[in-house]
């Protein structure tokens, strides 16, 4: 079977994120299918750009096939990224591509303007049709960036949203409770699938140790014998990491329990900033990491910290990656994200408290700072086998293509 994923903000290993469509797209050659990806030249989520020269520029990745087509560059959310998203959603409805005939199309994308197109090839090719939704759309934009209904964009987006639920074959999500969202917009109920992001087992067998800055920090902190809170990830305002500095701070008269920040994002020197004028000692900051030295840098850390701001559109559920790889590293988790499902108390793998509270954040780490290390182990043990049953891509990637 051909596969064929059209993603605007694909990535792979080489590129950075996004890392769905490759780890999907890589089990699926494993399994016998071929695989085409169709994504756009420019992402602000990848590290790095593909070389693109041509209009339409094709480059095999691990077997499989990416078709770049040339995007405009853009920072923020301003016009150049409409631009950016109108300018990759028309190509994908009009450029003639060197694929295979496919068998399912995919339309993958955070916005939905690419189903147009994506229905066009299923429809030529008597192909099936999966829209697949990462996060929903326009409803996004109208509750977090205070977008009017009746804003140009934000009805063309509505217009391609229902579109997508009345077209496509079968509808994917990685939200768990979406389904109803997507009635309500002329999704036949017996469409919806729920398949949540998860954790590619290869990337913890084939981990790289971690430079040099980061090994000789994390080497003190173990001969110190410091109880390490460590949070590795982007460093955006979405993270809520400032309620993690203002735990440091409620905890500095605390020698024993250390705070360790890793990574990079718009919000690191205002964080920085807070730390030096508290006169922290009890915090280090490490810049980001290649992903294949995450596992390590994740071993040598007590217990992790997971949260987001408020946020309306997580009535519909959430999956962050960030989890899967802490729940892999098998250490508990303190979880400040308030959604419809909480997978840190369905595994039992740490505790859930409430989202912007530096006082229960320093209450939950004291507590687990408290137990015996047996106790912490279960823990994480709970978590790593909760993330192997429900989240290995190898198990995910055959129940995506269930029912075709």
């Amino acid at each position: 079977m051909h596969i064929l994923i059209i993603n605007h903000y694909a990535g792979s290993q080489n590129h950075g994120m996004e890392y769905r469509p490759y780890f999907l797209a890589k089990e699926w050659i494993k399994a016998g299918h071929a695989v085409t990806v169709i994504g756009a030249s420019f992402s602000h989520l990848r590290s790095v750009q593909p070389v693109c020269d041509s209009a339409v520029t094709i480059e095999n990745i691990e077997g499989i096939k990416y078709i770049w087509l040339q995007t405009y560059g853009y920072h923020g959310n301003g016009l150049k990224r409409i631009i950016n998203m109108l300018t990759f959603s028309s190509q994908v409805f009009m450029k003639e591509m060197p694929i295979l005939k496919p068998d399912v199309v995919i339309d993958s994308s955070t916005y939905p303007l690419t189903i147009f197109g994506s229905h066009k090839i299923a429809k030529k090719h008597n192909a099936k049709l999966i829209f697949e939704v990462h996060d929903l759309w326009p409803l996004s934009p109208m509750e977090l960036g205070g977008f009017s209904k009746m804003h140009p964009f934000i009805v063309i987006m509505q217009l391609a949203e229902d579109y997508a639920y009345k077209n496509a074959d079968r509808v994917v999500s990685v939200l768990p409770n979406a389904r109803e969202h997507m009635v309500k917009h002329g999704m036949a109920q017996e469409k919806f699938s729920y398949v949540p992001n998860g954790i590619d087992i290869n990337d913890w067998k084939l981990s790289h140790s971690p430079p040099k800055e980061h090994a000789d920090v994390l080497e003190k902190l173990k001969q110190e014998n410091k109880f390490v809170f460590g949070y590795v990830g982007a460093h955006g305002l979405s993270n809520a990491l400032r309620y993690f500095i203002e735990a440091a701070v409620l905890l500095k008269e605390n020698n024993k329990i250390h705070f360790l920040l890793v990574g990079q994002g718009p919000m690191k020197k205002e964080l920085q900033a807070i730390a030096e004028r508290e006169k922290l000692k009890n915090i280090n900051f490490l810049p980001a990491v290649p992903k294949n030295t995450v596992p390590d840098i994740l071993s040598c850390i007590d217990v992790f910290y997971i949260a987001a701001n408020h946020n309306p559109l997580y009535r519909f559920g959430v999956s962050p990656n960030k989890m899967f790889d802490y729940m892999m590293a098998g250490k508990p988790i303190v979880n400040a994200i308030q959604a419809s499902n909480d997978l840190v108390a369905e595994s039992g793998c740490g505790i859930t408290i409430p989202p912007a509270n530096p006082p229960a954040i320093a209450e939950a780490i004291q507590s687990l700072y408290k137990l015996i290390p047996q106790e912490r182990d279960a823990m994480g043990r709970q978590g790593n086998e909760f993330v192997l049953l429900n989240h290995d891509y190898v198990r995910l990637a055959d129940r995506f293509l269930k029912g075709l």
